[in-house]
């Protein structure tokens, strides 16, 4: 058997089809998107505005609230709307629209009454809360402490203690003052006995303790713990050893028995003092170098070391002696034919062909008396009238004007 039943069928849902901009665009995440295309951040928006980030971000959130005069709402959300280059009057009543603000006047009682207290829902979302969300939450008082960290710093408490308590036990040893006995002890000291009344007077003790022992004065016995003072200062000396050395009776310059026959066995020293010595001299000196002018030349002679000995312009008959010296001096000349060279006697040169200037020319005796020729006097007559005027001088002695007047 087959039964009709009426059954109600089931009604089918229309579902509405969602597009990409099926959604509602609110004035904070316009304000954000406005903000973050201008790269700025809560803080520089405090910091070019004047205005706290935490009310920016209570704007950017509909939250009301968060402000603590609501007199000064409508000013900043249209502030930061012309910062954003929003419209200002737009975006305030967007703002109370969706936070369900209104303004008030003086007299009202929301103006004079307190704040409402708005409990967030448990469904609200946790980076929409205008509670400064840019300001990292704030660490325990041991968070950023590690374990590790407090063994070295025992160690290192442990290490001050013992170097602060071996410096001050080196400091206690180096004040301490050790007594020592003296050397000598008093001679009362040591032979009065104590127990036979030492230390009372002989009238009271009634007995004799040393039989002629003359007690010390008191003098004596404070001069014995001090330096003893003498009675004249002895005084010494440093060079006395050297001082007493006489040259006439040691070393070299004392005579022999047979220079001082009548000093024989007795204090050479003492008898020849202030007697000079026989000093004899048994070999010759060195030849030297003499620079001979016969006519006038510019001459100038430097040492090894570059020092300027003798620069003069020379006449004719001048002279001067090359000193002796290790390295040997240098000669410069502007007219090499007008001199000579004399040595031992003999005159050599000349230094070179008239009109010619010579350098560095060595004036030592050896290269002279190599490098040039004994001069001839026939062939410079202006030498050997030099030559004759000089020999004249050494012939002729010289005369005392006193006896010749």
């Amino acid at each position: 058997m087959i039964r009709k039943g009426f059954r109600r069928g089931k009604e089918q849902q229309v579902v509405e089809a969602v597009g990409f901009d099926a959604f509602e665009l609110r004035l904070g995440d316009l304000m954000r998107g406005e903000r973050a295309t201008m790269g700025k951040s809560l803080l520089d928006v405090q910091r070019e505005l004047k205005i706290k980030a935490a009310y920016i971000a209570a704007i950017e959130n509909a939250d009301p609230t968060a402000f603590d005069t609501p007199g000064f709402i409508a000013g900043y959300v249209r502030s930061y709307a012309r910062y954003l280059s929003m419209d200002p009057d737009w975006a305030y009543d967007t703002f109370c629209t969706e936070s369900g603000f209104v303004t008030a006047h003086g007299m009202s009682k929301q103006a004079s009454g307190a704040k409402a207290v708005r409990h967030a829902p448990f469904d609200k979302d946790i980076f929409a809360m205008p509670a400064t969300p840019f300001i990292p939450a704030s660490d325990a008082m041991f968070a950023a402490v590690e374990p590790r960290a407090v063994g070295s710093f025992l160690v290192l408490i442990a290490l001050i203690g013992g170097l602060g308590y071996g410096g001050y036990t080196v400091l206690q040893e180096v004040q301490k003052v050790q007594m020592a006995p003296i050397e000598n002890t008093p001679t009362v000291v040591a032979n009065i006995d104590p127990l036979a009344g030492g230390g009372l007077p002989t009238a009271d003790a009634g007995v004799n303790v040393i039989a002629g022992f003359d007690a010390p004065s008191t003098e004596s016995l404070n001069r014995l713990y001090r330096p003893q003072a003498l009675d004249a200062p002895v005084l010494v000396p440093r060079d006395g050893p050297i001082a007493s050395l006489s040259p006439l009776g040691n070393g070299m310059f004392a005579p022999t028995a047979d220079e001082r026959p009548g000093l024989v066995g007795q204090d050479v020293g003492t008898t020849l003092a202030g007697v000079a010595p026989n000093i004899q001299v048994t070999e010759s000196p060195l030849p030297g170098v003499q620079l001979v002018a016969v006519r006038d030349a510019w001459v100038r002679v430097r040492s090894a070391d570059g020092t300027v000995i003798y620069e003069a312009t020379m006449a004719a008959g001048d002279t001067f002696d090359v000193p002796q010296t290790t390295e040997p001096a240098t000669l410069r000349i502007g007219e090499s034919g007008a001199v000579y060279f004399a040595i031992n006697g003999a005159h050599y040169g000349p230094v070179g062909p008239n009109g010619q200037v010579t350098s560095n020319l060595a004036l030592s005796l050896d290269n002279l008396t190599t490098s040039f020729a004994v001069a001839d006097l026939t062939a410079d007559s202006d030498l050997a009238d030099v030559v004759r005027v000089a020999e004249m001088q050494v012939l002729t002695p010289p005369q005392d004007p006193a006896k010749n007047p």
